[in-house]
């Protein structure tokens, strides 16, 4: 996997509380730009901010600053941002012309907020102050004389006033007194780093394929859509239902007639199992691993009376899921829309379904004063976990002959 890093400046009010972050093009671990393609920046610290690492990881629930290049502003097709979750800054080295405000006037129209940075008043941006709601000002390269000259001539417009690069109290109590509403700087705190990891496109689709089927909205006909819509994966799983491990008494010969079959949540497991073994540069054991623990979860459920036993099914098969796609197991959770229920029983062993795969990890790792499940003797789970094994090998080596 490749490490992605995003760089992000907080943005404070006056009363020292972080209203926002700016976010920074950073290459590596370095904490500095490194730019030489404005344009090129901008799309890597979209696509890793948004897409790769999550707007959740960088900035929480606060706002994203955005540094947009004009071939951006101009390239006239829809922001894929939410307007509620970022502020647009418009560079202060782009050209101010009929195109660039009419770009800008579009974007705040729709919604979109936008600041101004490094700015410094000229006649020809009146009418791209009269669309911003926020101006910056660089308060160590316009000095005092500067700085207050600026704050005279936008006195005239509804803008909310930021000064960056504050690196004293002093200058911060200085802008403060001047009427500035958000503060900027080394002096209140210097950019940080976050970094994370660029997910390979098979794992990526194959997380996006597993959230459609997690996803308790998806009823018979959406389920065999999804399935639909991919060849390979409708192949095999139509090879996989036909084999002698299911031993149905008629040959099954399109989705729809396995979804009968086998129901919903059936048909979920199993594709979930096939989407997951098809992951072709894993070793067979983890996926053995990850069945051998779905089963005894699932065998424990039904021995102790449980509701819902392919839920605890679920959970043994998803507690690989971190080593199957080599990220951690918050970070896969985020991305399937598990109940919190699943969600408590793989990352803390909560609930009734927690305590099964603590159980089946107990008999994994051998430690077997450990290997109790309430309601369950210690004999009986000591049966269904052999009986496991051999359910695990069995469906295991008829996988094994689908990945060609």
């Amino acid at each position: 996997m490749q490490d992605l890093f995003v760089g992000r400046q907080p943005i404070y009010t006056r009363n020292l509380e972080i209203f926002g972050y700016e976010l920074l093009y950073r290459s590596g671990p370095e904490n500095r730009a490194g730019v030489t393609d404005g344009d090129q920046a901008t799309s890597r610290v979209i696509v890793n901010a948004f897409l790769e690492i999550g707007l959740e990881h960088v900035v929480g629930d606060r706002i994203a600053f955005l540094n947009l290049t004009r071939s951006f502003l101009l390239d006239g097709g829809p922001v894929p941002f939410p307007r509620d979750r970022v502020i647009l800054e418009v560079l202060e080295d782009i050209e101010i012309d009929r195109r660039l405000l009419e770009s800008v006037q579009a974007l705040a129209g729709a919604g979109y907020r936008i600041a101004l940075d490094d700015f410094v008043f000229r006649p020809q941006a009146r009418e791209l102050l009269a669309a911003a709601e926020i101006v910056k000002l660089d308060v160590l390269a316009l000095g005092r004389e500067g700085i207050e000259r600026e704050v005279r001539q936008l006195r005239g417009f509804p803008v909310h006033l930021l000064a960056e690069k504050v690196e004293t109290r002093e200058e911060f109590e200085y802008c403060s007194g001047l009427g500035f509403e958000y503060f900027q700087g080394y002096f209140l705190n210097r950019p940080h780093i976050v970094r994370g990891r660029e997910i390979p496109a098979n794992r990526l689709n194959a997380l996006r394929l597993l959230a459609r089927l997690q996803d308790p909205d998806a009823g018979a006909a959406e389920i065999e859509r999804i399935v639909g819509l991919d060849v390979t994966l409708s192949y095999r799983l139509l090879r996989y239902i036909n084999s002698a491990f299911f031993a149905l008494p008629r040959k099954v010969d399109s989705i729809r007639q396995a979804v009968i079959y086998l129901g919903t949540r059936a048909i979920r497991t199993w594709v979930s199992l096939l989407v997951l073994a098809g992951l072709g540069d894993k070793p067979v054991s983890l996926m053995t691993t990850a069945m051998i623990r779905a089963r005894m979860c699932e065998l424990l459920a039904l021995e102790s009376g449980a509701p819902h036993p392919d839920t605890w099914f679920t959970v043994g098969l998803f507690s690989a899921v971190d080593a199957l796609m080599d990220l951690p197991m918050e970070e896969v959770l985020t991305q399937l829309p598990f109940t919190d229920d699943i969600v408590a029983a793989l990352l803390h062993r909560e609930g009734p379904a927690g305590s099964a795969l603590r159980c089946a990890l107990a008999y994994e790792r051998g430690a077997w004063e450990e290997a109790d499940f309430p309601a369950v003797t210690p004999g009986r789970c000591t049966e269904l976990h052999l009986d496991a094994l051999a359910w695990a090998d069995a469906a295991t080596r008829t996988l094994g002959t689908q990945r060609g």
